[in-house]
């Protein structure tokens, strides 16, 4: 046993009793003790993690010990040849990593502002709104608000209504279908999805089809949670026909390089993919089905007020938005 691993499990204790009668007091753990626990979990020694934060070994244990009987379970597992995470640890790390980013993002925000930065907006959007829509729109709102900081996520619509919801997001930009009860929602754009194919397939020769025709052939889609991957699935499942998946891809660039290889045809929104029907010789169908022309909701949370720089935002995405009526 090393020297320091033989102080470090007896100035905590192997098995130190955990209060476990109420949930974790945030009052009773400060900042400088997460910054120590991540630092001990880190390098896997509580001497080298206590250096770190310039704390005697002493003091660290001691914190740590408190920290532990706080979180009401052992975080920390001693061994011989120094720390290891338990389950519990692992995940109080990742909370604790939440909060630096937090305060790291609060210190980068603050300085901003004293630069002259007077306001910032989380805006999600799904691959949809962020390739058709939002970079014309954000350029245009930047230019007319240089002290605006917009942070912007890609995510997927499920994912996007919850962030809205919980707190994460200030603005969401999803597809409609979507459940989003309890937001403020209003539609955005209108998003028309055509059917690629590659000019060599058969349906290449049609300027139109149905997407009932479209079931007898491979697809090319997006990997699952994708509202457009639902949106089809939805479609082939009520007229009791397989979707045939033969490659799933992370994005509509990616869809199409694997159309232009011929491995299968793929519903995607037209602005998405105009761009690249040339360069890979692919040709775009006007898709049959009244769900081809998909709704683009914003939604924000309701009974919320929101900051004066997120309703700046809100408001621009209102003017530029003006959908067609469907």
């Amino acid at each position: 046993m090393s020297r320091d691993g033989l102080r470090e499990m007896r100035s905590i204790g192997e098995n130190a009793p955990m209060d476990r009668s109420s949930p974790i007091n945030p009052a009773r753990v400060d900042f400088l003790t997460l910054r120590l626990f991540c630092a001990v979990a880190k390098a896997g020694s509580i001497t080298k993690g206590a250096a770190v934060c310039g704390l005697a070994l002493s003091a660290a244990s001691r914190r740590l010990s408190e920290f532990e009987s706080a979180a009401g379970s052992t975080l920390l597992h001693r061994t011989p040849q120094g720390i290891v995470l338990t389950s519990p640890g692992h995940v109080a790390l990742q909370h604790a990593v939440r909060l630096f980013q937090g305060f790291e993002q609060l210190g980068s925000e603050l300085k901003e502002h004293a630069r002259g930065a007077r306001g910032h907006v989380r805006l999600w959007a799904n691959m949809s709104a962020l390739t058709e829509f939002l970079p014309a729109a954000l350029a245009s709102f930047l230019e007319g608000h240089p002290d605006i900081r917009v942070d912007v996520e890609e995510q997927l619509s499920g994912d996007i209504v919850r962030a809205v919801f919980d707190g994460l997001a200030d603005i969401g930009v999803f597809a409609d279908g979507t459940p989003a009860h309890g937001l403020n929602v209003e539609p955005f754009q209108l998003d028309e999805l055509v059917v690629v194919c590659s000019r060599e397939h058969e349906l290449a020769r049609r300027r139109r089809v149905s997407f009932d025709e479209c079931l007898n052939h491979d697809f090319v889609g997006l990997n699952r949670g994708s509202s457009l991957l639902e949106l089809i699935s939805r479609e082939a499942q009520q007229r009791n026909r397989p979707l045939r998946l033969r490659v799933q891809v992370r994005s509509f660039d990616a869809m199409t390089q694997m159309i232009s290889a011929g491995l299968g045809i793929g519903v995607l929104p037209l602005a998405a993919c105009e761009s690249a029907l040339a360069a890979r010789r692919l040709k775009a169908l006007r898709l049959d089905e009244p769900w081809a022309q998909r709704r683009l909701l914003i939604a924000t949370r309701a009974k919320t007020t929101l900051t004066p720089a997120a309703a700046l935002f809100l408001l621009h995405l209102q003017r530029v938005g003006a959908p067609a009526p469907t």
